[in-house]
């Protein structure tokens, strides 16, 4: 009886040790779509939906707080057709742009997320928040334009197994050349970069894998 109790207790520990491991980086692909809002769309953000793909690294600060370096080819397409503006001479704009999109954000867990003892109190899943800076470099009918973003928006992550994490996640980016879709100053009026129409939005799904052992003794973890 003695040595089954201390064969279970053993047991016990083992696997709660197992289960509190934590890791400090995570690497996985991402693909989802994409929208736009500029001189060729007004209005509906995915009146013209189109495709992205890239990779993602991220850095586990803790259980709260995440850094991510993201890079994606992205499409973008917009046409004026069936929009509510009415540009000089009744003129029609559309475009298909191919993007190369770099970000560097900081990401925000609204519960603990992670596995871990009881008394830690860590969530499977979580809602975050995420914002940060970024670059794109725009290819659109010959011409190239790079120019600086903002990222931010919302996701959610779900650990699907101790080192297998999936996430969904919403954000827009404001780009301050004007120049990605390859329209700018349709109406023949000049304004400063901060007031340019072109955004455009990522809708992606991604899967990660966690490496890299946290010293449990080196490292205070919440």
């Amino acid at each position: 009886m003695k040595k089954s109790l201390f064969i279970a207790i053993v047991m016990l520990v083992a696997s709660l040790t197992a289960t509190a491991q934590q890791y400090k980086y995570e690497v996985g692909p991402s693909l989802g779509m994409t929208g736009y809002l500029g001189e060729a769309n007004t209005g509906n953000l995915f009146k013209h939906p189109s495709f992205t793909l890239g990779g993602m690294f991220r850095y586990n600060h803790n259980s709260r707080w995440a850094f991510k370096a993201n890079l994606n080819y992205a499409n973008i397409r917009g046409d004026s057709e069936k929009d509510d503006m009415v540009y000089p001479d009744e003129a029609n704009y559309s475009f298909n742009s191919s993007l190369i999109d770099l970000g560097l954000t900081a990401e925000f867990n609204f519960l603990n997320f992670g596995r871990g003892p009881l008394y830690k109190k860590y969530k499977p899943i979580s809602p975050y928040m995420v914002a940060g800076v970024g670059f794109v470099f725009a290819m659109c009918d010959g011409q190239n334009q790079a120019s600086f973003t903002i990222p931010f928006g919302i996701g959610v992550k779900y650990k699907y197994k101790d080192r297998l994490n999936m996430s969904f996640e919403f954000t827009m980016r404001k780009e301050f050349s004007d120049r990605i879709d390859g329209l700018s100053d349709l109406f023949g009026i000049k304004h400063s970069f901060a007031k340019n129409t072109d955004w455009y939005s990522f809708a992606v799904f991604s899967v990660t894998y966690e490496f890299g052992k946290r010293c449990i003794k080196c490292n205070y973890i919440e």
